[in-house]
């Protein structure tokens, strides 16, 4: 297991946006950092009310969005307009090239959402567009599968072969994951031991296949876990 804490990632401070980045972006640059498998970018940002980012464009990635607090409002050029919310998990297969927005829906409250970036399996493809809820029934105290290769088990699906777990717990709680494959857990909030190590919002840690994942939460937690080829 190697541990990425919270206060190494990268920072920028945009007045209307503060965003930490997991892996290189923009003007940080980590050579260390630069991604781990089919993963490549974890940012953390919060914008202000009333601000966003306006229509920019992607190709040949798989943007994935995950609100933790607030509401966000997307559109694109495909004719998709939706506001999301917490358990919202959205996926933007960028293909051949999409343009999209993405703004704090609020004027009063701030907006806290994850964004992640998933280098494609397959260039040059029609571009796509799919969200789906997640309550926290579904989630409290196990892993849910909320992005797949192939959309199983209600899950949203992507262009590349990684799953991606989410879970909530509360404090005591613990979840066990299986050897498998290579794996990225990232704490969304809270605090776990993990493996015998303490990791606290914003850490995250990163194993080789086969090491056993055992994750016990002391305090009320939120997680995620990427499972990669």
């Amino acid at each position: 297991m190697k541990i990425r804490r919270s206060h190494e990632r990268g920072y920028a401070d945009h007045g209307w946006l503060r965003s930490y980045h997991t892996f290189s972006f923009a003007n940080y640059m980590d050579p260390n950092h630069m991604g781990f498998r089919a993963l490549r970018v974890i940012n953390e940002d919060r914008v202000a009310p009333g601000h966003g980012f306006g229509a920019h464009p992607h190709r040949d990635m798989e943007i994935i969005s995950y609100v933790l607090d607030g509401e966000m409002e997307h559109k694109d050029n495909m004719g998709n307009g939706e506001v999301m919310r917490p358990g919202d998990v959205q996926r933007m297969s960028a293909g051949t090239g999409v343009l999209h927005s993405e703004f704090n829906h609020s004027q009063e409250n701030g907006l806290h959402f994850l964004q992640i970036w998933i280098e494609t399996a397959q260039r040059g493809i029609q571009p796509s567009y799919e969200q789906k809820h997640f309550s926290t029934a579904e989630r409290q105290g196990q892993w849910r599968l909320v992005l797949s290769p192939d959309g199983r088990d209600g899950s949203v699906s992507v262009n590349q072969d990684v799953s991606l777990y989410a879970s909530l717990l509360s404090a005591g709680e613990q979840v066990t994951s299986p050897p498998s494959r290579y794996a990225w857990l990232h704490v969304v909030k809270g605090a776990v031991e993990v493996n015998g190590e303490r990791l606290t919002t914003g850490d995250a840690a990163a194993f080789t296949p086969d090491e056993h994942v055992e994750l016990t939460s002391s305090d009320a937690s939120e997680v995620l876990l990427f499972d990669l080829a």
